[in-house]
């Protein structure tokens, strides 16, 4: 080695000693708040509270993470907070809708993001939702939709968002009922009998709701993923319904959000060593075996995605013509 050499070596060495000492500095004593764009139950409150559980320890310092619910316009609220109130420091954490990019290219009013420009911090696991109908519905299959009505809860604003799309685009017969907070909410609508369906992750409904499906209580009509899960090989994604090219095209612009699914992400205008830091103990939390545990005996999923590579994918999805943003805003029922 040399001289030159040793001298770099030895200066990237003490660069990275100070950050970890500045990181254990920022973190020792602090508390971490992770604020979580839904109300308590569901996929997105699950999977928040399993890494704000367990990523503590793998910060600097060892920080206590706080985690909290704050629900509202289908966690728009969230990530309003997030970009422009939370503190930029890395003491303020969070998980929004998987949508979130979506509603930012349909030029949704209330949101005031740039979601490019956030500090997406890892995956922990890619989402298909699967719209499924109560067994005694008309609608057995997705194709009985397009001649029959059903009934869809939608407690958030990605299924309603789906829905809608569906009808307008290729004729779909959903009838839309909002008003049911969470996902759980509108699962005891549907065992009540005042909706006959709505959509939820596969990798929740096969666990919560493992004897509805035993007992063959409900039919799975459609995932809304980009890619089928292994597990649904018959059952149809959205975009399958697209019926000439320009309508598969659009149907992917809603479905790509699954690549983002339940995601970790941090405000913008963080200082780099601070996202690396995030960066670094997500991926280190995420391969923990007490959080590998805790996904074992919940039963749960991971499909992990770094940081990295996640900011990289939300970076390159938005090259899309003015003419294909104008039709998805117009399917979608946005206004100009």
């Amino acid at each position: 080695m040399g001289a030159r050499t040793r001298v770099t070596a030895c200066v990237m060495a003490l660069a990275l000693m100070a950050s970890g000492a500045s990181a254990a500095d920022f973190y020792d004593g602090k508390t971490v708040n992770f604020i979580i764009g839904s109300a308590a139950g569901g996929g997105y409150d699950t999977y928040s509270r399993l890494i704000a559980s367990h990523i503590g320890r793998h910060l600097p310092g060892k920080p206590n993470v706080v985690a909290q619910n704050m629900p509202g316009a289908g966690s728009v609220r969230a990530a309003n907070y997030l970009y422009s109130v939370a503190p930029k420091d890395g003491s303020a954490i969070g998980m929004v809708d998987q949508a979130i990019y979506l509603y930012q290219i349909l030029g949704t009013p209330e949101l005031k993001v740039d979601a490019t420009k956030f500090n997406w911090i890892g995956r922990i696991l890619s989402n298909s939702a699967v719209l499924f109908a109560r067994s005694d519905a008309e609608v057995k299959t997705i194709q009985d939709a397009f001649t029959k009505q059903l009934i869809v809860s939608t407690s958030g604003t990605a299924s309603k968002l789906n829905w809608t799309v569906l009808n307008n685009l290729v004729g779909t017969k959903f009838k839309i009922i909002t008003g049911y907070t969470g996902t759980n909410d509108s699962r005891l609508a549907m065992m009540r009998g005042e909706v006959q369906a709505l959509s939820m992750p596969w990798s929740v409904l096969k666990i919560e709701d493992e004897q509805l499906l035993r007992d063959h209580e409900i039919n799975l009509l459609l995932q809304t993923g980009a890619d089928k899960h292994p597990d649904l090989p018959n059952v149809p994604r959205m975009v399958d319904l697209g019926r000439n090219d320009d309508e598969r095209k659009l149907l992917a612009i809603f479905s790509s959000q699954s690549t983002v699914g339940r995601s970790v992400v941090a405000p913008p205008g963080l200082p780099a060593e601070r996202v690396e830091t995030l960066r670094k103990a997500f991926w280190e939390a995420i391969h923990d075996p007490a959080l590998l545990a805790d996904v074992k005996r919940a039963k749960l999923e991971l499909e992990p995605m770094t940081g990295e590579d996640l900011q990289a994918s939300i970076a390159g999805s938005g090259e899309l013509s003015q003419a294909m943003i104008d039709r998805a805003r117009q399917v979608a029922e946005m206004k100009k």
